[in-house]
């Protein structure tokens, strides 16, 4: 198993991974504090991990950067941060009308956008690749719809911020060829802290107090998902086909809801199984050769 091969492939899962474990203290988290200040807080943990890792590997390898690597992060960092803070507070707000169930399926309408907002950047994928994005789509119904189709105001939300993490990986893709991606990862949390804190003084009535009630699922989320989980998103994107490593990063929905049933046991149905296996199934398939 090569180191390519790896990075590739098993950090996205890791990531899809620790972004569905994270769910449990995301929902923690809704009850104690407003979404623009869990998302300003949880991006300044991120940010300040980070920035620790950078200083790190800057003293060990000692690497010596142009001009032109500066601009290349600074302009990545904003763009990435942009993209990063719509998605995740349009989520947040979504998530007030609508069920956690449709915004999960809503928000990972992200894997069918890719390949489409790719054809435009001359980034095709294989026939092969294609079919396991349909695969994963269906799982992703049966995974995560149990109720009577309807929409809401929050599932617009969802719908512009499945928008927003397509221009977040198309983003990412175009970057990470360019300059490191821990340190784009790094800049990337600042931006998401400082736009999130702009929001939280515009919009909400953020308390210490409240914060600090809040500080078990802050500090995971803010180092796991935000710190380690989107700088393994990155790393894996660097060299790859953005539509394989976003289909990787779907399985989020199936650690979410196999990590609920572990720790909060909630029982899963047979369609949520069945969803499951489709979901699995369409990896597999996006890994296998494609023939000429």
């Amino acid at each position: 198993m090569n180191s390519k091969f790896v990075r590739q492939n098993i950090f996205p899962v890791l990531a899809a991974f620790i972004w569905g474990t994270a769910f449990v203290a995301q929902s923690v988290a809704a009850d104690l504090v407003q979404p623009f200040t869990f998302n300003a807080s949880r991006a300044f943990v991120g940010f300040g991990f980070l920035l620790v890792l950078c200083i790190v590997l800057r003293i060990k390898d000692k690497p010596q950067y142009d001009r032109q690597y500066y601009i290349d992060l600074i302009i990545g960092g904003i763009c990435c941060g942009i993209a990063l803070t719509l998605a995740t507070n349009l989520q947040q707000k979504g998530l007030e009308t609508t069920t956690s169930g449709k915004a999960g399926f809503i928000t990972a309408l992200y894997i069918v956008l890719v390949p489409i907002f790719g054809l435009l950047l001359k980034k095709k994928a294989p026939r092969m690749i294609w079919l396991s994005v349909a695969l994963a789509v269906v799982g992703l119904y049966f995974l995560s719809i149990n109720e009577q189709l309807s929409i809401t105001v929050g599932d617009l939300y969802m719908l512009v911020c499945a928008f927003c993490f397509t221009g977040h990986i198309l983003v990412i893709d175009h970057f990470t060829e360019k300059v490191s991606g821990v340190e784009l990862s790094c800049l990337q949390f600042l931006v998401v802290g400082i736009l999130s804190s702009l929001g939280m003084l515009a919009t909400e009535s953020p308390s210490w107090a409240g914060i600090v009630s809040c500080a078990g699922p802050i500090l995971y989320v803010g180092i796991m998902s935000s710190g380690v989980a989107y700088t393994l998103q990155i790393l894996a994107q660097k060299g790859s086909n953005p539509t394989v490593v976003s289909l990787l990063l779907s399985l989020e929905a199936v650690f979410a809801t196999v990590s609920g049933a572990i720790i909060l046991h909630e029982v899963m149905s047979g369609r949520e199984i069945f969803g499951c296996g489709l979901m699995l199934v369409a990896v597999v398939l996006a890994q296998l050769p494609s023939s000429k």
